[in-house]
């Protein structure tokens, strides 16, 4: 009898041992050929953005950036952010391959509860708005609508020169 105890004990702390390894999984460092995908837009393309409200996101982790992955893996669509405190998503994209449509079919196919609300076009990148407002009071305070316009077009920034509101 005491053989068998000890027997059961060997075993147990046999499987024990074998079991409880405490073996590190492999990491694999994967490269992305980020050119391969800046290639598919065309830098001639007439690029727009979408800015639109998602409805249904739990989670910033789970929902918001695998809406956001979806969305910037379509061919055509240059870049594309999903603020999950905000629900709202801003995509930029090339109009002659993405749609409006597509943006909103894409975020119902990555999952069920998902809908789009609010789906409007802007037609030109906030930064670049912003940056357009400050050259319009730096330089254009005060002015008729014309001498804004003439402002622009002598103004010395990148951001709106030759570019009138």
């Amino acid at each position: 009898m005491k053989t068998l105890k000890k027997l059961v004990a060997l075993v147990v702390f046999c499987s024990v041992v074998i079991a409880c390894k405490n073996e590190q999984p492999e990491v694999k460092t994967v490269q992305v050929d980020t050119e391969t995908a800046k290639a598919s837009i065309d830098p001639n393309a007439k690029i727009a953005m979408a800015e639109f409200t998602i409805e249904g996101m739990t989670c910033a982790m789970g929902c918001a950036k695998t809406i956001e992955k979806k969305l910037a893996k379509m061919e055509g669509v240059k870049s594309a952010t999903v603020d999950f405190d905000k629900k709202l998503a801003m995509v930029s994209y090339d109009e002659a391959k993405v749609t409006t449509e597509s943006l909103e079919e894409t975020v119902k196919k990555t999952g069920e509860t998902y809908s789009v609300k609010d789906m409007k076009t802007v037609d030109e990148s906030p930064a670049k708005k912003a940056c357009a407002d400050d050259c319009n009071k730096d330089c254009c305070k005060d002015k008729t609508e014309a001498e804004i316009k003439a402002c622009q077009a002598a103004c010395k920034k990148a951001c709106c020169a030759g570019k009138a509101k």
